[in-house]
């Protein structure tokens, strides 16, 4: 069940005290502290929360304020060393245990956690299969056990890993100790899926908003992407002129990831190619620059992400179509979570519809997981077509309400229109009949579009389309419109494809609509004015005054000086957002720079002096 948000022990106790010292923020947000109250009293918990939500604080504030040491079970291996890395820097005592330490260290960080000295330590799943793992974790005195990215247990879901199946092990060997599973993305079905495999049939559920208001949401029908995309980076995300944001492109395949990225970097935009094709040490190092540096834009395979605590992400364009909503929520969630203006952009076309649903066609499995992906995908298609507020719908898909008139989607910003497009699907629908009836063949989507168009090609003379009482009759559009008429056609579900070719067939709903008894409803793009790419502000300085913009790009200066000398990425020393409160609240005291949020007890003790300097000086020009 969902806990509604109410007063708790948290909200004054010792873990509001660590809130504000440890991680400099006054108070908790949504039902955090009712999540902390429930593990810091010995109940287990199941949350939900979006990405950018505060999930992480949800078990480490309890590490911090039970006794012993809060172990962190979470798939990136990768990922760790920033994780704490982070925490390190607020004064956290955290560590990790995984393959890529040495003998010596891993010896020092056994050593500390049996002494009592970690609040925090990261293992990934399959170290937990270990018997010498576990004897160790017998040695010392256990806080709590957090299982975080807790949809990888799903086996239906988009980043399974079999290793987490095996973690409901953790309440048989250790029952006393507090649980808490934690994910960005899961419908209903995915929760229960999550409690039952996990052995938390008895956790408390917190459910948060997936809202992400601070994300604007944007799908676009697809024409010449590459040019698209840069128009994006150029006019919205400040690659005009200079470094801009930092964003996530997400490609389908590998060799689309590279062709991306060298395209982007031949045109002044410093990008970095990801996916599992490259040797380990060149992903690696790419993910490194990624998070350490500003302004680098990522073009990866979904291979990357998962995890990523690089709170600046200021947009997520995917140049390919995600294969279910849950993947596109998981993936656009990476963008915003600091809170501040965001963009998720897609641009999607014909194309994608074909090759999905032949993916689909032509994979491995029983018929029942093919089922499950074409809902998966049928799901997306709806995401994409819908002509209400996109925002509405992807959240009705996680069972949410939502009133709708976001004014952040594109949808409600400039509304596309609905149109009666059942004679132009049974114009459709009727050649892909003739052609199998009469002559015993299907053919893809352009031979189909020649032929309602009468073209006299050499495919069209060799198979005697031109006899075809069809031949000629869709003269009325151009073929861009048939193309869309076709990919809505196949999001409905009134065409599919067939074999490696995407041949085009009809599908049992087909002859509702042929006969005349079923509407076909169809979404026309409205007219969008043209853009030329010039200069602007990055969307995290967009609203802020002259000054205070002066003011947070010497503090961005100082900031990549100081993230450099430590080796460490940039949002480790401060965040934007932190960053923002200080440009704007202008801090002359310890005390009033203490007052701005992000900014505790340690943070303050080590960078105050430098960030007041800066300050002064700056007021001072």
């Amino acid at each position: 069940m969902t806990i509604p948000t109410t007063t708790s022990p948290a909200a004054t106790g010792p873990a509001l005290d660590v809130l504000r010292r440890v991680f400099g923020y006054d108070a908790f947000r949504g039902e955090q502290a009712a999540v902390i109250d429930t593990v810091v009293g010995g109940g287990d918990a199941l949350v939900l929360m979006p990405t950018g939500g505060g999930k992480s604080l949800c078990y480490q504030i309890p590490a911090l304020v039970r006794e012993g040491t809060g172990v962190v079970v979470s798939p990136l291996i990768a990922l760790m060393q920033d994780q704490v890395d982070a925490l390190a820097a607020l004064g956290v005592r955290a560590a990790f245990l995984n393959s890529t330490l040495s003998f010596e260290a891993r010896r020092d960080v056994e050593r500390a956690l049996v002494a009592g000295e970690l609040d925090l330590l990261y293992l990934a799943p399959e170290a937990l299969r270990n018997r010498t793992t576990l004897d160790l974790l017998d040695q010392a005195r256990i806080a709590l056990f957090a299982i975080d990215e807790a949809h990888c247990v799903s086996q239906w879901g988009h980043d399974f890993r079999p290793d987490y199946l095996e973690l409901s092990m953790l309440h048989q060997r250790w029952p006393t100790v507090p649980r808490i599973a934690l994910t960005a993305t899961a419908t209903a079905a995915t929760r229960t899926e999550i409690a039952t495999r996990l052995d938390l049939a008895g956790a408390r559920h917190f459910v948060s908003s997936f809202d992400r208001p601070n994300i604007t949401y944007r799908i676009v029908p697809k024409d010449r992407p590459d040019k698209q995309l840069l128009e994006l980076l150029r006019t919205e995300h400040g690659h005009a002129d200079g470094r801009g944001d930092a964003g996530i492109v997400y490609c389908l395949s590998r060799a689309s990831v590279e062709k991306t990225a060298a395209m982007l970097v031949q045109n002044g935009i410093e990008a970095l190619p990801y996916h599992a094709g490259l040797p380990a040490g060149v992903r690696a190092a790419n993910q490194s620059r990624f998070l350490r540096e500003d302004g680098v834009v990522m073009v990866a395979t979904i291979a990357f992400g998962m995890g990523i605590d690089k709170p600046d992400v200021r947009f997520v364009a995917h140049l390919d179509l995600p294969k279910s909503v849950e993947g596109y929520y998981q993936e656009t969630g990476r963008a915003g979570r600091d809170g501040l203006p965001s963009t998720a952009w897609l641009a999607y076309g014909l194309a994608d519809v074909v090759q999905q649903r032949r993916l689909i066609e032509t994979s491995e499995g029983d018929p029942a997981h093919r089922r499950n992906l074409a809902q998966h995908l049928n799901a997306m298609l709806a995401l994409c077509e819908t002509v209400e507020c996109r925002r509405a719908q992807l959240l009705a898909y996680f069972g949410q309400e939502h009133p709708g008139a976001c004014g952040a989607c594109d949808t409600c910003v400039a509304p596309p229109e609905a149109w009666d497009g059942t004679v132009a699907a049974q114009k459709v629908l009727s050649t892909v009949l003739r052609l199998a009836r009469e002559r015993g063949q299907s053919f893809g989507v352009g031979q189909v579009i020649d032929i309602l168009l009468g073209r006299d090609t050499e495919k069209v003379r060799r198979f005697r389309h031109q006899d075809l009482t069809v031949f000629g009759v869709g003269t009325d559009l151009a073929e861009p419109e048939w193309r869309a008429v076709v990919r809505q056609l196949l999001a409905q579900g009134l065409l599919t494809v067939e074999g490696v070719h995407g041949t085009l067939v009809l599908t049992e709903a087909s002859g509702e609509v042929l006969a005349g008894r079923r509407e076909v409803r169809m979404r026309h793009e409205p007219e969008r004015p043209a853009r030329t790419a010039r200069a602007r502000k990055t969307a995290v300085v967009e609203d802020l005054a002259e000054a205070d913009t002066a003011l947070f790009e010497a503090l961005r200066t100082w900031r990549a000086g100081e993230a450099k000398a430590q080796g460490k990425p940039a949002y480790i020393v401060f965040g934007d957002a932190t960053l923002r409160g200080i440009a704007t609240a202008r801090p002359g005291t310890p005390g009033e720079l203490a007052a701005v949020s992000g900014v505790g007890e340690t943070k303050l003790e080590r960078y105050g002096e430098a960030v007041l300097a800066v300050v002064a000086a700056v007021s001072a020009q």
